[in-house]
């Protein structure tokens, strides 16, 4: 069990980027949140793609990982809601992969569990990101989600949300607990995929719908021919992918049904085939696609993905380096590094999240514009 030296680079290489990115980056941006929370929100998601870059360049490049993407693939930039099955614990990073070819990674939200959100770096950077922080609880989630949703519906912005409707990744645990619910319910047995909770995937797409910002689900399939990484431990003893296929289907939204109880239907339906998709993969010849091309070109042409993980692993090498000497020289950078750290903690406990001041702000300023207008009148 030891730990590799691509595994220690990989973690490393993301974190330092992630928690001196928050502060130096990021921070210098928080007061713009007070004064346009549409400016911020797209000056900060231009800062965080740049990262998202990295895990990219560090899987491809280091660690050797080889991407196929098959399927309908992205209309570039397109509003959309992106279903994945969740094999691993590390499928979210992955699909950076994908979404750097066919699409812009600005866009890319995730619905992900709260507790990731007080990881030094990582958690501070996701909560700048404006990322979707869910309690797994629909009674508390539900206001969450509709108060996220309407904001990013408000101020008009484009977003590629993820969400994992099996809300757990495939282990041998949640698959019999997925087995139970099947035999409860009268469903199939699922050995691939675990059966989906339709209630935040609905209430996402209507959501959405209802504020004009949709254009298309994607449901995506992902799969590993040979080693599956788990955990993030698998990755720290070098357990790197060697291959990762995605399998895109693009259903655009006047396709997809408007009634509810449709809807979570149309959904089931979708885990039927992902089950198939898989069964066929993993017992066939380990594709996706007899050609193993997809029907859309990517957006991207290879040469510029390769220049875009140069860069990155270049600039994300570099950063961190030039942080730790600024630290080193100046007294002035020491005292901002410490009234930033102080900052993204306490704001955590009293507020719950930059993204929830984020929220706060845009409903102030929104108050204050109606209530102008008002006067005007």
């Amino acid at each position: 069990a030891m730990v590799s030296w691509k595994g220690m680079y990989f973690a490393l290489a993301l974190f330092l980027g992630s928690f001196f990115g928050s502060i130096f980056m990021l921070g210098p941006f928080l007061p713009l949140m007070f004064i346009s929370p549409a400016w911020y929100r797209w000056i900060t998601d231009c800062i965080v793609a740049t990262w998202l870059t990295l895990p990219v360049a560090l899987l491809e490049m280091v660690c050797g990982a080889k991407v196929v993407v098959t399927g309908d693939g992205f209309v570039p930039g397109e509003r959309s809601v992106i279903i994945m099955n969740h094999r691993t614990r590390m499928d979210w990073m992955f699909l950076w992969n994908c979404l750097l070819r066919y699409s812009y990674l600005r866009l890319e939200k995730i619905c992900l569990k709260s507790s990731l959100k007080s990881i030094p770096g990582f958690g501070w950077a996701m909560q700048v990101a404006a990322f979707v922080f869910v309690q797994r609880k629909w009674e508390d989630d539900k206001s969450h989600f509709e108060r996220m949703l309407d904001y990013f519906c408000d101020i008009r912005e484009p977003l590629q949300l993820l969400i994992f409707p099996e809300g757990t990744d495939l282990t041998a645990n949640t698959k019999a607990r997925s087995h139970e619910f099947a035999e409860k319910n009268g469903l199939k047995k699922y050995e691939y995929v675990l059966h989906p909770r339709t209630t935040g995937f609905t209430f996402v797409v209507e959501r959405l719908r209802e504020g004009d910002n949709l254009d298309a689900i994607h449901d995506i399939t992902v799969a590993y021919p040979q080693n599956i990484p788990q955990t993030e431990k698998h990755l720290l003893k070098g357990n790197f992918p060697k291959e990762i296929h995605f399998h895109v289907q693009r259903y655009p939204i006047e396709t997809v049904p408007t009634s509810k109880e449709e809807l979570q239907l149309w959904c089931r339906k979708r885990w039927e085939e992902k089950e198939e998709r898989l069964r066929h993969f993993y017992e066939g010849g380990k594709s996706f696609s007899a050609t193993g091309q997809g029907i859309v070109p990517p957006c991207k042409s290879e040469l510029r993905v390769l220049a875009v993980k140069c860069a990155s692993l270049l600039y994300w090498t570099v950063f961190p380096l030039g942080m730790l000497v600024l630290l080193y020289l100046y007294s002035f950078a020491q005292w901002y590094f410490a009234a930033m750290i102080v900052f993204f903690v306490v704001q955590q406990k009293i507020f719950g999240g930059l993204e929830l001041i984020e929220l706060a702000c845009h409903r102030y300023l929104k108050k204050q514009q109606k209530f102008h207008d008002t006067k005007v009148k």
